[in-house]
């Protein structure tokens, strides 16, 4: 009898053994990841303020891969063109690689996922949550929704999206709150003005399509309550508050002196031909014609570590929203 029950007890736990290697063996084992999405630039010293705030992401996840993606269709052709170019590589040894070959961020979420990487957290640098952020958003609830009949075939654990600059909607993290911030980050701007005795003008992007003017509004109105011996008036490219919304604002004040600047994640194209360009419809022309001194700052909102903050901030608040450690 005892016999027998010895060796019961036995297979039994050769059993049980066994069952745990299986297990062990199809344990599922979740990678993160970070993806870094914008619209990106072709103007190779505006790559400053993308590299700045990927530079910050990595510092404060040393073990999560950062990887970039734009979404612009067609500076991403450029890019490529560019990286086929042996001439053009060997003329500017400053582009990364990774510049060189970025992908959109559909293809970098599948690059990722390919190589084991199930749980995403997709980080805009966008400023607004306009037409950009809301494309992107859908493009992630969209990959996020992708269900399997096996559970285990899921292509993603979680895959969640940040926030933009100034916030969205919602009630988890008010917006109101993320513009303050902002406003914190801005303190440098502001110095700068008050140095040169002149007003603060931002150039944002704007959108004909969605009504992102709000948020450029309230920016513009908090800038003024937090630092109120500095005059600073926000315009757009496209949308409202237009170029002649901004400088009425300036006239209504009396202002004769302006630093300007993109207020933007890089300082590309429209900072350095739609503001500070030499052509007659630039801002700074503009702004000349009416009798206002013009001291253009060509520098990327990225490259000021505050704001970069912000995006690593909020990057840890979709991660932390969704059960993801990032580390």
């Amino acid at each position: 009898m005892k016999l027998k029950l010895f060796f019961f007890t036995g297979a039994l736990l050769c059993m049980f053994i066994a069952q745990a290697a299986v297990a062990e063996e199809h344990k599922v084992v979740h990678k993160n990841g970070i993806v870094l999405a914008m619209f990106g630039t072709t103007v190779e010293p505006a790559l400053q303020g993308l590299l700045n705030v990927k530079a910050k992401m990595a510092e404060a996840y040393p073990d999560t891969p950062v990887r970039f993606a734009f979404t612009s269709n067609i500076i991403r052709k450029i890019w490529q063109k560019r990286a086929a170019d042996p001439a053009y590589i060997k003329a500017h040894p400053e582009v990364p690689p990774e510049i060189l070959h970025v992908k959109g961020p559909l293809a970098t979420i599948a690059d990722f996922q390919d190589d084991g990487y199930d749980t995403l957290v997709v980080q805009p640098t966008h400023i607004a949550p306009a037409e950009e952020f809301l494309d992107l958003t859908s493009y992630v609830e969209a990959l996020a929704s992708i269900d399997t009949i096996k559970e285990k075939f899921k292509p993603f654990n979680k895959l969640v999206i940040g926030r933009p600059m100034l916030g969205t909607f919602g009630i988890k993290h008010p917006y109101a709150e993320d513009i303050k911030t902002a406003v914190k980050a801005m303190r440098e701007d502001v110095e700068r003005a008050k140095k040169e005795g002149a007003a603060l003008v931002y150039m944002g992007h704007g959108n004909d399509h969605f009504p992102s003017g709000g948020s450029y509004l309230q920016f513009e109105h908090e800038m003024n309550v937090a630092y109120p011996d500095v005059v600073t008036a926000v315009g757009t490219v496209e949308g409202y508050p237009a170029f002649e919304e901004m400088l009425a604002e300036l006239q209504s004040k009396g202002v004769k002196k302006v630093v300007i600047r993109a207020f933007m994640i890089v300082a590309g194209d429209h900072a350095t031909n739609d503001m500070a360009g030499p052509d007659k419809d630039s801002w700074k022309s503009r702004l000349e014609k009416e009798g206002i001194t013009v001291i253009p700052y060509l520098h990327g909102m990225g490259e000021n570590d505050k704001v970069a903050q912000i995006y690593v901030n909020h990057a840890a608040d979709a991660a932390r929203d969704a059960g993801i450690v990032l580390k």
